[in-house]
């Protein structure tokens, strides 16, 4: 059975003791909880150790929101899959549309990150996903292909399996735009159906989807209705417990 997740995205917010009392804030609302949903936190590199430290990451685990496509060595302020797994990080957040569209991540640069997170026992949460002008041309479903195609079609089954994929419609990051509920059922089951071509049925059931994109305690339960969309990848709504928790709330 595939997993329901809440995944956080913090970003490029919250110094380490901003950071740390709005984990530890999550863990205390979480506590004696029982929950419908696995809970993830993605915080900046500096915060990984520290995080893993305060709270109880049996309920909820600490993500990177990147690592390095080199696995050592002179590349200074890189961060590689390996120094991440030794915070207590147990997922890695790679192919963030703000990763390749500020920091110019290729297809080939996703792949190396993805092979060395895997291979330091990491969980990639995946992101795929269209911009405004490929929406409007109605050319999102070969965009997701391209990305799936380009950097994780690679693996073995018993490696694809490890991955979780989030879809993030771009135009709808930040921006407070949503993709309704059917076109992001749509789209899920597309992906779904790709996995399935390539892996066959079974690996395809169990692979967890998310959505990203001004997902929030509003339209949450609207989205996680749907049969494919198995959680999100929340930005703005994680960076404070209650809204966080209401997004939780709505599995």
């Amino acid at each position: 059975m595939r997993k329901n997740i809440v995944a956080g995205n913090w970003k490029m917010n919250k110094t380490l003791q901003e950071g740390l009392e709005l984990a530890k804030g999550l863990d205390a609302a979480l506590k004696g909880k029982s929950l419908n949903c696995d809970v993830i936190i993605g915080t900046p590199f500096i915060h990984l150790a520290s995080v893993a430290a305060a709270i109880d990451t049996k309920v909820i685990a600490v993500a990177a929101e990147n690592c390095a496509d080199k696995e050592s060595g002179a590349y200074t302020g890189e961060v590689s899959a390996a120094m991440v797994k030794s915070t207590g990080a147990e997922y890695v957040i790679l192919g963030h549309s703000e990763r390749r569209s500020y920091y110019g991540e290729t297809y080939e640069i996703l792949k190396e990150k993805v092979q060395l997170a895997l291979a330091n026992n990491l969980k990639p949460i995946f992101c795929i996903g269209e911009v405004k002008e490929e929406r409007e041309a109605n050319k999102q479903n070969e965009v997701v292909k391209a990305q799936l195609e380009g950097s994780v079609f690679n693996l073995s089954a018993e490696d694809f399996s490890k991955l979780v994929i989030a879809y993030e419609p771009v135009w709808a990051i930040g921006t407070g735009l949503t993709a309704t509920p059917e076109q992001a059922q749509e789209i899920h089951a597309f992906i779904r159906s790709l996995i399935a071509d390539k892996y066959g049925k079974e690996v395809a059931d169990n692979t967890t989807i998310l959505y990203g994109g001004s997902c929030n305690a509003k339209n949450a339960k609207g989205l996680f209705s749907n049969p494919d969309i198995d959680g999100g990848l929340i930005g703005g709504a994680s960076l404070k417990v209650d809204d966080f928790c209401a997004i939780i709330d709505a599995f």
